[in-house]
């Protein structure tokens, strides 16, 4: 299996069809395969080869379509760069995993100057986006237009796709290795479980493409024939524009993307009747969301994923005929057929049904590993398994239930927040003795990040303060929106500090 596969049969089977569609461009099936070769070409003639990795740091496009595949048909893995992370975390992406060359648009260009500066190993930018071109790069349209095309190197099954970083508990991202084989399988048997992205459908890219959960529903949409429609970055208007513009059919979103979304004043008018499904992940949707979203996209049924991208990324989906029991509400689903679960104690043995454990998964679709992170590879995988750091349980039914997050890892927006890394930059204000951060619930954001503060003597810290002292420091979702300051945090006898009762304190506010 590899991910250049669903091209070469899409151009095979209509290469006259619509394949993507980017503001006013649209390109054929033809077309891309063309476009894609060439780069692959160009990429070649640049030196890349054998597994080298090549970033891609942009807002969506169809651009982002063609460098998916462009990448892996030169012999490469991708390192799709999360676009929300400031200058010191993206470098150090790119050093982590030796990136040299890497595709930027208009809106991160101006960065490359920082980035080249705390990376040096990147010495070739590539220029993917709309105006004119920045002086030190290398134009994409002008390598794909002159650029004779390559021949698909053949990436597949075990050999690497792409290194995509998450966040760590360690406050260092890494990098999780993905294979062919791992992506497609998740892909294949999502399909299976779903009744998402009939063939022909078209598919709406609003969520952004660096993250997993997107190209998930890209090589679904890849291997199904939809014409990709992307949209830059999620907004209302833009979305719901698309939607009516052409007429699309299938959607991966987060639920404050839907909230945001139902909660429009363009929604009412717009012509959203051509929408058939809408996949959401991250977190559970709240009924009242639900009630809104089923009367605002009339004829859209509805799923929700859960994994994580060590799991590219789907383990378990809850089907659209599940939304309809109110007993589920809560729940993230079964299993998806290409993915094995289990529920474990400390010790790794089996629990029943209705006892709280640690959520393990095993399949195809796991990952090979974090990059040069040899321990906490094996420390993920022992046993060949791999330990999500989730706390959960399975019913009767063989439906999981989340309970909490192990590893202290908060979701706010649909983008994964670990507290530790929010800690160390926090615990870095000079008025700042100790903190402790949690995710609280957000009728926006599904949880947003809080801050319970035990400031210096005679500090007096605010909330703007400290957020324009932690950008610099952090992406700015990760940054709190919240704080409380208090005169000590609960501690345990051994004096580790005690979330549960912070939390505890915080929902008796």
């Amino acid at each position: 299996m590899h991910i250049t596969q669903s091209l070469h049969n899409a151009a095979q089977r209509d290469p006259n069809r619509p394949s993507t569609i980017f503001g006013n461009r649209m390109r054929t099936v033809g077309d891309t395969i063309d476009r894609v070769a060439r780069m692959a070409g160009a990429l070649r003639a640049l030196g890349v080869a054998g597994g080298d990795r090549v970033g891609i740091f942009a807002l969506n496009s169809d651009r982002y379509h063609e460098a998916l595949m462009a990448v892996p048909w030169a012999g490469a893995a991708v390192n799709p760069v999360n676009v929300r992370w400031s200058a010191g975390e993206v470098a150090y992406s790119l050093r982590d995993c030796g990136t040299t060359i890497m595709l930027v648009d208009d809106a991160f260009a101006p960065v490359v100057s920082e980035l080249k500066r705390q990376a040096p190993e990147l010495d070739t930018v590539i220029f993917c986006g709309d105006g004119p071109v920045p002086d030190g790069m290398l134009d994409y349209e002008q390598l794909v237009t002159e650029s004779d095309p390559a021949p698909d190197a053949g990436r597949r099954d075990d050999d690497l796709y792409g290194v995509f970083y998450t966040g760590g508990t360690t406050g260092q991202p890494k990098g999780v290795m993905l294979s062919h084989r791992a992506c497609l399988t998740s892909a294949m048997g999502s399909m299976v479980t779903t009744d998402m992205l009939g063939r022909g459908g078209v598919l709406l890219h609003a969520a952004p493409m660096f993250h997993l959960a997107d190209i998930a529903a890209w090589n679904v949409g890849n291997l199904t024939g939809a014409t990709h429609v992307m949209v830059p970055s999620f907004t209302p208007a833009g979305v719901i524009d698309a939607i009516a513009a052409h007429r699309v059919t299938d959607a991966l979103l987060v639920p404050t993307m839907i909230q945001m979304l139902v909660d429009s004043p363009q929604a009412g008018g717009a012509d959203l009747s051509s929408m058939q499904h809408i996949m959401y992940g991250a977190s559970p949707i709240s009924e009242t969301v639900l009630a809104k979203a089923r009367a605002t996209f009339t004829g859209a049924r509805f799923t929700q994923a859960y994994g994580m991208t060590e799991l590219a990324p789907v383990a378990t989906l809850l089907t659209a005929d599940d939304h309809s029991d109110p007993s589920l509400a809560r729940s993230c689903g079964r299993p998806a057929v290409h993915s094995e679960l289990r529920i474990v104690d400390l010790d790794d043995v089996e629990l029943p049904a209705g006892d709280v454990g640690e959520i393990v998964v095993r399949g195809d679709h796991v990952m090979t590993g974090y990059w040069n992170r040899t321990a906490e590879t094996e420390a993920a995988l022992r046993g060949g398994w791999m330990h999500t750091g989730d706390a959960g349980y399975l019913d009767h039914r063989g439906y999981v239930f989340l309970v909490d997050r192990i590893k202290d890892m908060i979701i706010t927006g649909g983008e994964n927040v670990y507290s530790i890394e929010v800690e160390n930059a926090v615990a870095k204000h000079p008025s700042v003795a100790q903190v402790a951060v949690v995710g609280v619930p957000d009728d926006r954001w599904g949880e947003r990040v809080h801050a319970t503060i035990v400031p210096t003597s005679g500090a007096d810290l605010e909330l703007d303060e400290l957020r324009e002292f932690c950008r610099d420091l952090i992406a700015n979702y990760k940054v709190p929106r919240s704080i409380h300051l208090v005169d000590s945090l609960p501690m345990s006898g051994a004096g580790k500090i005690l979330k549960r009762d912070i939390r505890k304190a915080l929902a008796g506010q």
